[in-house]
């Protein structure tokens, strides 16, 4: 007898906190792009921010709503508007990911009376810290029949701070298409920013946030001057939410290394600017995975991080990369430089970092793992 056919959706509705450019929203993104390309509709509704990825996602086909709820005046009418979209929309499945729309997205399911909810959790939420919120997750997170988790570290965390049933957990890694970042135009790039073929170019992608620990990385760049070094640093991303860009503005200035590290706001040529980088750096505090750690690994760069929560399951140290602690302005500056000044090691790193994607990172395995956690929601019950 053959095995039964897996269930599988047929809608799937995507709740999700914003639509700018941020780690979940890319995997958002390409997680959406992989369900289309196995037959299964997506509608995509988000609450806040400026929408910067709206029209990628109508490009695939999603009708994407915004459901406006900027602060708790909005609530309760939040909540109706997104229950209503539920109804309207005959959806299989309703995928929240990140904090709010968890929470909106439980409440408008309950409303909807609308049973098949799945969770993502995309990052180490600290707020989860606090007892009386991990209580209310735990309340919350009971709703959802599956909760996927990113990487183990993240697993382990919602269900401790976050006091998620775990049989409800499942992990499923981030994936993406190596072959984007294949074929970047570094000339393009080195022209466009004035940067001669013998400069160090180091990039940066993150939002200017608490997180990413710009000000240690800022300081590291401050050794790599004090040690005679010619380099760029290239920081991509912005701040929508926090406006903290101005200060790392002014905090560069102040350390001296204005001239050295160029502010290019959102990009869209990622695969580019790492053709045109040596090697790719971010000292963060916490990652609940890292996707631009796997992109920089798919376009074979080295990595620099920090050995902290879930990046040593993606970067791995002395082999894709170099793991230094956090904070630690020094150990970041001496990796830095220890790969600067060794091409034969940059290249060896790379090489091994685009394997590891290849053998653990791929996008068909994300939707396949997705749709199998889909599939376990819809065939059994709370």
């Amino acid at each position: 007898m053959s095995p039964p056919t897996p269930v599988r959706p047929r809608r799937v509705l995507m709740v999700v906190t914003t639509l700018d450019v941020g780690g979940a929203e890319k995997h958002l993104l390409l997680l959406t792009q992989g369900l289309f390309e196995r037959g299964v509709h997506v509608d995509v509704a988000y609450l806040k921010g400026n929408g910067t990825l709206v029209s990628a996602f109508e490009r695939l086909g999603a009708r994407v709503t915004k459901i406006a709820f900027e602060g708790n005046g909005q609530l309760f009418g939040a909540i109706r508007g997104l229950a209503a979209a539920i109804r309207a929309g005959h959806y299989d499945v309703v995928h929240t990911h990140l904090l709010k729309a968890d929470v909106l997205g439980a409440a408008a399911c309950a409303l909807a009376r609308h049973a098949c909810l799945v969770a993502s959790k995309h990052n180490e939420e600290q707020v989860l810290k606090k007892a009386s919120v991990g209580f209310v997750h735990g309340f919350v997170s009971r709703r959802a029949r599956r909760v996927i988790a990113l990487s183990d570290y993240v697993l382990e965390f919602v269900a401790t701070a976050g006091r998620c049933p775990r049989d409800r957990l499942r992990r499923v890694y981030y994936g993406l298409d190596p072959q984007r970042f294949e074929h970047g135009d570094a000339d393009a790039v080195r022209r466009e920013l004035g940067l001669s073929a013998t400069t160090h170019v180091a990039l940066c992608a993150a939002r200017f946030h608490p997180q990413k620990d710009h000000a240690t990385l800022f300081r590291a760049a401050r050794r790599l001057r004090d040690a005679g070094l010619d380099f760029r640093l290239l920081l991509a991303g912005d701040d929508p939410f926090y406006g903290l860009r101005p200060g790392f503005e002014r905090l560069a200035r102040e350390l001296g290394v204005a001239d050295r590290i160029l502010f290019l706001g959102v990009r869209h040529d990622i695969p580019n600017l790492l053709a045109a980088a040596d090697l790719f750096v971010l000292p963060s505090l916490y990652e609940g995975l890292g996707l631009v750690f796997l992109e920089a690994m798919s376009a074979s760069r080295p990595v620099i991080s920090t050995a902290a929560t879930a990046i040593p399951e993606v970067v791995a140290h002395d082999e894709t990369g170099l793991l230094v602690p956090v904070g630690d302005d020094e150990a970041l500056a001496a990796a830095w430089l220890r790969l600067a000044r060794s091409s034969e090691l940059r290249a060896r790193f790379g090489a091994a970092g685009r394997q590891r994607v290849e053998r653990s990172f791929l996008l068909p395995r994300m939707v396949d793992e997705t749709l199998a956690v889909y599939g376990e929601a819809m065939s059994k019950p709370r």
